[in-house]
């Protein structure tokens, strides 16, 4: 029945995720925690994931600001590492920017987005002059009474919609977007205008600098009426790459139903190699040409900082996920394994996709291998609740108080769409430090080092 059985997808994993999953480090904190499942997470891989795009910018001579893109992932840890290197954090509600607050990072460090923000949030972001990325005419309005009765002037970007996508529902449209640069440059209007920002989707890196380009002619326009004018935010969607591109390559073009369990091969996934990623998308970016003049020249010419607000990248190859094995039983074709916890810690399963990278056996016990096929499941009662439809092989079958580990679940995967079903206790995020551990905490208990 080899037909069944999908090539294997490897995860790239970092250094130190090998050597916690291969040491006793893994077995200490499942038992701490009770078993599982649990999220461990390395601040020391994001603080080098984001050293390296700063690094990208200043090797092309621009000026710039990372944001971490907190809605990635919400631990803690991650906030006291910006606050820790004077980085940025993007957010998009008042607990957010509350818990960026709370860990250590000033409001003028904090980027606000989203779309028609409450005033709660505008009200919160105005009080610590947070940059506010302004969606929408109405919004403008009611950050301007606002800041005027704070008796203090906005920080805002305007958000603008894509040409390439103009059903977007989110930032100004040509004509209001001029109306906007007016609007804030009347007398006496409490703002200072930075720049303009945008979001595309996808990870090519030619469409971001392109638009990026037009809008320095933006900034030019707004500071002829007298705005500063000088930041341009080109979002997040910085790739990452999972898994070797010989590996995705094999993946892709034997792709079928029967590698599935009940034939349930999703019709979209991420795509789990890209080139260039992280960094390198950012000098991919910075190096562009427009007519003949990289994007990097033109924002230097004219004293503009970019800003980028990346929040998969910044945690790629920063945490593991791990469920203890419940059990094991024979399939018609293949193992079925149950773990503990739901496939909602895997937040891809349950939007009609599925998270490919191999997941790792760890066993108890010392064995003789005998590799198996299996898929695996929830421990929840509904059908769907499977972490792995594709029919991967194991060294060995899974038996109860094993660990199966999915590798780098901390861009989206961990904490998107975790739940409360069956009031089962969300899995805690266990913070990595060399061979030291501790449990992630909302909010700092001692001194950031």
């Amino acid at each position: 029945m080899t037909e069944t059985l999908s090539p294997p997808l490897p995860a790239i994993e970092r250094p130190w995720a090998l050597a916690v999953r291969t040491s006793r480090t893994i077995w200490e904190i499942a038992h701490a925690i009770g078993g599982g499942p649990f999220h461990v997470v390395h601040p020391a891989t994001f603080a080098e994931n984001l050293q390296r795009m700063t690094d990208a910018l200043a090797a092309e001579g621009v000026a710039g600001t990372v944001y971490y893109g907190k809605k990635a992932n919400k631990a803690s840890a991650w906030l006291r590492e910006c606050a820790r290197l004077g980085s940025g954090v993007d957010v998009a509600s008042v607990p957010e920017l509350v818990h960026a607050l709370g860990n250590g990072v000033r409001g003028e460090a904090i980027g606000v987005t989203g779309a028609a923000k409450p005033d709660g949030l505008l009200w919160l972001a105005l009080r610590h002059h947070c940059l506010i990325a302004v969606d929408a005419a109405d919004e403008l309005e009611r950050v301007l009474q606002l800041a005027g009765e704070l008796g203090e002037p906005a920080e805002i970007l305007l958000r603008v919609r894509p040409p390439a996508a103009p059903d977007s529902r989110f930032g100004f449209a040509p004509e209001a977007l001029n109306a906007a640069v007016r609007r804030c440059a009347e007398p006496g209007a409490p703002v200072v205008l930075h720049g303009f920002s945008f979001h595309l989707d996808g990870y090519d890196p030619v469409p971001r600098a392109e638009l990026a380009a037009q809008l320095i002619g933006h900034c030019r326009a707004a500071r002829a009426l007298g705005h500063s004018a000088s930041k341009i935010s080109i979002g997040g969607g910085i790739a990452v790459s999972y898994v070797e591109a010989e590996d995705w390559a094999r993946f892709e073009a034997g792709r079928s139903d029967e590698w599935f369990h009940a034939g349930h091969n999703p019709a979209r996934t991420y795509p789990y190699h890209q080139s260039p990623i992280g960094a390198g998308m950012v000098t991919a970016i910075l190096r562009h040409e427009i007519d003949g003049r990289p994007l990097a020249d033109r924002l230097r010419a004219d004293g503009i900082e970019l800003l980028l607000e990346p929040g998969r990248a910044l945690v790629d190859g920063a945490g593991f996920t791990v469920f203890p094995v419940l059990g094991c039983k024979d399939g018609d074709e293949h193992l079925i394994t149950t773990v503990a916890g739901l496939s909602m810690s895997l937040s891809e399963q349950w939007k009609g996709s599925e998270f490919l990278p191999d997941p790792i056996l760890i066993r108890r016990t010392d064995g003789a291998d005998d590799p198996v096929r299996t898929t695996v499941g929830g421990s929840s009662c509904m059908e769907y609740d499977v972490l792995t439809w594709r029919t991967i092989q194991l060294p060995a079958r899974p038996v109860a108080g094993d660990l199966l580990l999915y590798p780098n679940t901390a861009g989206y995967q961990m904490d998107k769409n975790e739940s409360g079903f069956h009031q089962l206790p969300l899995p805690p995020k266990v913070v990595v430090d060399g061979d030291r551990w501790q449990v992630d905490t909302d909010y700092p208990i001692q001194e950031i080092r």
